[in-house]
């Protein structure tokens, strides 16, 4: 092993695991989470599919591979730069389903709402939900509807599932990265993260910062027609690139080692990450895919990529190892090397 690489892991902190109420952490995606998954549900609800810890499961069904997903999305304010809560629910449950490769269908939606929620604001979010399905080419088909007693709730929060069909024979899980892959990262990082806390913190910039969310299901469409070289597939939600990588590491048990000046990231979002003191690998992304593919046909699939709307900044930012299993390792610009540590807490709550 590299000696740097040796040294660096000789510094790795012990994780907390002494909490015995739920934290905010716990809703980080970070090592609380881990922790509540292993601890609480994975031996609650053992089998097969959820023990892949996919974004989806993917079910065998008379013949055919189905991918089911679900999420709930909390985020506050509700309306920010560049979307919303009903766009963002609508586009996070597509990018799940498309993370295996599927082609998302169908979608539904539990609403629950806080006694004296504008009803002009609910139906901007109606329309804004509306708008994505249409983008997107799911319908929603099913849904609910519950209210809280004011002041129970946070004006409104959204559940969703989706349903999806693989059509190809590939498999694309988390579990997939082999020693020699390429990474491959959509576009710039931590857009959607700030675009929300500005907001929140009544922050202006010369350059307004907008949220990435969109449904990438068209672009990974365009990769699978281009490649068949994709091993894994995330999109880099709760807890940002770092901790993506990491799922990707543990699950895969290979090591990972990053560029810090190949990864793309606009200057007004650097900015406000630098003014706020937060790590822009670790924010939130709800627009963007992680790519792990084959490193011959990487130059190949990042073109592909280039020549898609969602992916015009995409690019190479590291490779899989075989050094430090379960370790993610970046080269920083001044020729030193960094890990990149599984967060314990939760930087931005209530980001999505």
């Amino acid at each position: 092993m590299d000696q740097d690489y040796a040294t660096l892991l000789g510094s790795c902190p012990v994780p907390f695991q002494g909490a015995t109420e739920v934290l905010l952490g716990h809703g980080s995606g970070g090592k609380l989470t881990a922790d509540l998954i292993e601890r609480l549900f994975l031996p609650a609800f053992q089998n097969p599919y959820l023990a892949k810890l996919d974004d989806q499961a993917v079910l065998e069904l008379q013949g055919m591979r189905l991918a089911f997903t679900t999420d709930a999305f909390v985020v506050t304010p509700i309306f920010f730069p560049g979307g919303d809560i009903g766009r963002l629910a609508v586009n996070g449950t597509v990018n799940d389903l498309a993370m295996s490769g599927a082609r998302p269908l169908y979608v539904s939606a539990a609403f629950i709402l806080e006694e004296g929620l504008w009803l002009a604001d609910l139906e901007r979010i109606v329309r804004s939900m509306q708008e994505a399905c249409a983008t997107a080419g799911v319908m929603l088909v099913t849904g609910d509807t519950k209210v809280v007693n004011r002041g129970s709730g946070d004006k409104v929060f959204i559940t969703t599932s989706g349903i999806g069909i693989i059509e190809h024979a590939l498999t694309i899980a988390v579990d997939g990265a082999q020693v020699g892959d390429r990474i491959i990262l959509s576009g710039t990082i931590a857009d959607h993260g700030m675009a929300v806390m500005s907001k929140r913190e009544g922050l202006e910039f010369e350059t307004e910062i907008v949220s990435d969310t969109v449904a990438l299901n068209s672009l990974v469409a365009s990769m699978l027609e281009g490649s068949a070289a994709i091993h894994c597939l995330r999109d880099p939600t709760r807890g940002g690139v770092a901790t993506t990588l990491h799922e990707i590491a543990r699950r895969s048990q290979v090591g990972i080692v990053l560029e810090e000046q190949c990864i793309p990231i606009r200057e007004e979002v650097k900015g406000a990450c630098e003014l706020l003191g937060i790590d822009p690998l670790y924010v939130a992304n709800e627009g963007k895919l992680v790519a792990i593919v084959g490193r011959e046909a990487a130059e190949q699939i990042v073109e592909r990529m280039r020549g898609h709307r969602d992916g015009q900044a995409a690019r190479i930012i590291g490779e899989i190892v075989a050094d430090h299993p379960g370790m993610v390792v970046m080269r920083t610009g001044i020729g030193g090397s960094r890990i990149i540590e599984l967060p314990m807490g939760e930087q931005l709550p209530r980001i999505c």
